[in-house]
């Protein structure tokens, strides 16, 4: 009976000492949690797509309430609203950012850029990548196996079959970046949306010599330097035989794209250019 009696007790008492240590312990290594993180994160869109640089939304409004201000902070399916809405909830201010848009920079299409080769296998441009440059002589160029459209949790990019590129639609792309980190040719950008959703850019990413990316594709970028011969505004650069537009200093004038002798210069959404014929026909009847 003693025995039955000292156990009891003996396992009561260490079930005691045992409970007091894990309470100690649980006290000293106790994590206090912001309670705003969960407000911040209520006001965020919950599409934990990664577009911030944050794993998740989670991460993210974690990271708004540690931060000091919101200046570097943006969450771009959310957009400028969101932010906003985080920022006075946080009882501090921060800028509106401009609007961004993914961009596919390549125009190889099948007609531009005739295939020289069969790709037969697993259907993913980041193994195509690995085992070799491309089924045509541009080994810059789009792949066209569809990692992008995989990796869009919008639905914004699709594979067309005609041209075998990928096309962005610009009332669902949230500019996350998703497409951009999926792409192993790097042909994916993201830019301002520009002034009325209008955009100038370069649709190719060759830096083979004149000839060569020519003769690889006819809508290649020659490296011939009118475009930035005749831009008004220093928006234009070149470098390893590519010109680059930078849109934070184009003014959209259009001149680079005129001046072009491959057409490797886009314009999106503008209004469609006249002949000249007719064009002068207009100004006189006016």
């Amino acid at each position: 009976m003693n025995t039955i009696i000292f156990t009891i007790v003996s396992l009561s008492v260490l079930g005691l000492v045992l409970s007091l240590i894990l309470y100690l312990v649980s006290q000293k290594f106790k994590v206090v949690e912001d309670p705003r993180i969960d407000g911040v994160q209520e006001l965020l869109p919950a599409a934990n797509c990664g577009g911030c640089g944050y794993a998740g939304c989670r991460a993210f409004a974690e990271a708004c309430v540690k931060a000091e201000d919101l200046d570097k902070m943006y969450c771009p399916v959310g957009g400028n609203s969101v932010m906003q809405n985080v920022a006075g909830y946080l009882g501090v201010k921060v800028a509106d950012k401009a609007p961004q848009i993914a961009v596919v920079r390549c125009n190889g299409t099948c007609d531009n850029r005739p295939k020289t080769s069969n790709y037969d296998g697993y259907s993913s441009c980041a193994v195509m990548a690995n085992l070799f440059a491309g089924d045509t002589d541009c080994r810059y160029g789009c792949l066209g196996q569809g990692d992008c459209e995989l990796s869009c949790k919008f639905d914004a990019i699709k594979m067309d079959p005609k041209t075998g590129l990928p096309e962005v639609d610009e009332e669902k792309c949230t500019a996350c970046g998703a497409c951009v980190k999926a792409c192993p040719k790097m042909i994916i950008e993201l830019r301002n949306k520009g002034l009325k959703n209008r955009r100038i850019f370069v649709s190719c990413i060759n830096k083979d010599k004149g000839g060569v990316a020519k003769k690889a594709c006819v809508v290649a970028c020659i490296g011939c330097t009118k475009c930035q011969k005749v831009c008004p505004y220093d928006a234009i650069t070149m470098s390893n035989n590519l010109a680059y537009i930078d849109y934070n200093k184009c003014k959209l004038c259009r001149k680079c794209v005129i001046e072009c002798p491959t057409r490797a210069i886009w314009e999106v959404n503008f209004p469609v250019r006249l002949p000249r014929a007719e064009k002068a026909q207009i100004i006189d009847q006016k």
